[in-house]
């Protein structure tokens, strides 16, 4: 029995000195050798700065909206609803949405809506939307900023980013880069 206890103290010591101090600066090191040191995408705009990878609200008619935030693009408080898809208060959540973005865009059918404008992340804090969700927006854009909207596609095109190495993941659209380009075109 003695023989147990004393590696299992040795066991708990490695494991406290692994996860506490060789981990942790571990992933500091590899942060490093990320652009800005690993302290996110800052991003400056008429005298104010925001970080590119935390989701933005944006909410007037004259620009791109981003992805819904469970947390109210709140960093500090990153999560879910954790409300199941089956979950009446979440359905009310995702149908008052929709029907926000149906007022907004009307043109636009109800099953045409990509589900990423109406259902927030796993973070809450999704910079990014998909090429379809900028691309359904284009018409309020169009309409509230007077733009071309060839102009608007190009500008959609010239900000999406292709998937890592041509695979991994699906195009997106960081919204507040795209958004500072829209407010960018003469």
């Amino acid at each position: 029995m003695k023989n147990n206890l004393i590696k299992g103290i040795r066991m708990t010591v490695v494991l406290v000195v692994l996860f506490t101090v060789i981990y942790p600066l571990s992933v500091w090191a590899v942060a490093q050798l990320a652009p800005n040191n690993g302290k996110g995408e800052i991003v400056s705009y008429k005298q104010t700065k925001g970080y590119a990878n935390i989701g933005q609200s944006f909410t007037k008619d004259e620009y791109f909206w981003g992805r819904p935030s469970a947390v109210d693009y709140n960093a500090a408080g990153s999560g879910a609803s954790n409300k199941g898809a089956s979950n009446e208060e979440y359905l009310a959540v995702v149908q008052g949405r929709i029907d926000t973005f149906l007022l907004k865009n009307p043109s636009v059918k109800k099953s045409e809506i990509p589900v990423d404008l109406v259902t927030a992340s796993g973070s809450g804090l999704d910079p990014n939307i998909s090429v379809a969700s900028a691309k359904i927006q284009i018409a309020r854009i169009q309409k509230a900023r007077n733009i071309d909207p060839e102009k608007l596609n190009t500008l959609i095109d010239a900000n999406t980013e292709q998937p890592l190495l041509g695979m991994f993941g699906p195009a997106k659209i960081n919204v507040l880069k795209l958004n500072i380009a829209l407010d960018q075109l003469k």
